[in-house]
């Protein structure tokens, strides 16, 4: 799915599953004998999240008809997608051309190639977690690919397409660290990033953890690294793209919670999920979808069967 001592305005940033947003309170001395990543915070009173209920990741079901808002976007020529550039393995950027790439920038491509018959029809336009909602509501972009679980909450103010990825929340650790699960993370520090599942997750699993809050992926990376964090948690995927970075982390203990993806939609846009949804049906019986798996996520093991589609209608 990034820190300092002055906090300025992230105090209704922590969205933890389907729990309000919390306060972060001011990182204590013994964590800033080096600079934290810009934004980051210590989480306090973040509650535990229950696992989700509701029926979330049931979706529309595909129409072969193109509604108003799908017309729009051909016209325009072009498809907007909010997508984010630090998550390894699903959208970065290539350190030497410069171009994002990973599995969510080639799935957001696939969709401009059946909405616009071409896969470089897409301007990518770069969100921060808080950031998702708020730019589909608005209608900065037409969808959001940016690895994001689908939850009850989110739910009730965006639209999703089906499940694209199923991943599941771990911890990443030094290869040295004693840590191998959520019980041996009291009084540790564990990085996650705000507006996200993970940081509700950590504490409903782990109460005696303090919470590193932070506003990248890469900020988490570089807080283990530096020794501010003792843990990172969140999801399999990207923590596998951390690990890749680094040779001396690794991934530890059982799946903390399911994290099912989905594609952001404005929820008034039915007919562009049902389209979204048409190139994710395309997209898992063609074989593109493993063959993405295979070129981005074989760190992960081998390509499992697709995830596949559940409707509502």
């Amino acid at each position: 799915m990034r820190a300092v001592t002055a906090l300025v305005g992230l105090a209704a940033v922590v969205m933890a599953g389907c729990s309000p947003a919390q306060p972060l309170v001011s990182v204590p001395a013994s964590l800033t004998t080096r600079p934290l990543p810009s934004g980051a915070a210590v989480a306090s009173q973040v509650p535990g999240a229950a696992v989700e209920s509701c029926d979330a990741t049931a979706s529309l079901r595909p129409t072969p008809d193109d509604g108003p808002n799908v017309q729009a976007i051909r016209r325009h020529g072009r498809l907007i997608v909010g997508i984010d550039q630090s998550t390894n393995l699903f959208s970065f950027r290539d350190p030497a051309s410069g171009e994002l790439q990973g599995f969510d920038v080639d799935i957001a491509r696939e969709v401009a190639r059946d909405l616009l018959g071409d896969p470089a029809k897409v301007e990518f336009r770069l969100l921060t977690s808080p950031e998702r909602i708020s730019a589909l509501q608005d209608g900065t972009v037409d969808i959001v690919v940016k690895a994001m679980t689908i939850t009850c909450a989110r739910a009730e103010q965006i639209a999703f397409s089906t499940v694209y990825f199923d991943a599941r929340q771990r911890l990443l650790v030094p290869k040295d660290s004693p840590i191998r699960g959520p019980s041996d993370l009291a009084g540790k520090r564990v990085c996650s990033q705000v507006a996200t599942t993970s940081l509700a997750t950590v504490a409903r699993v782990a109460p005696a953890a303090t919470l590193l809050a932070v506003q990248n992926w890469d900020d988490c990376l570089v807080a283990l690294q530096q020794g501010q964090a003792d843990a990172v948690s969140t999801d399999d995927s990207i923590l596998a793209g951390m690990a890749v970075q680094d040779a001396n982390l690794h991934l530890v203990g059982p799946s903390l919670e399911a994290e099912p993806y989905g594609i952001g939609v404005n929820r008034s846009r039915e007919d562009l999920v049902r389209a979204v949804n048409a190139s994710l049906d395309r997209i898992r019986a063609d074989g593109t979808w493993s063959s993405l798996y295979r070129k981005w996520l074989t760190v992960l093991g081998p390509p499992p069967q697709p995830p596949q589609p559940k409707y509502r209608d």
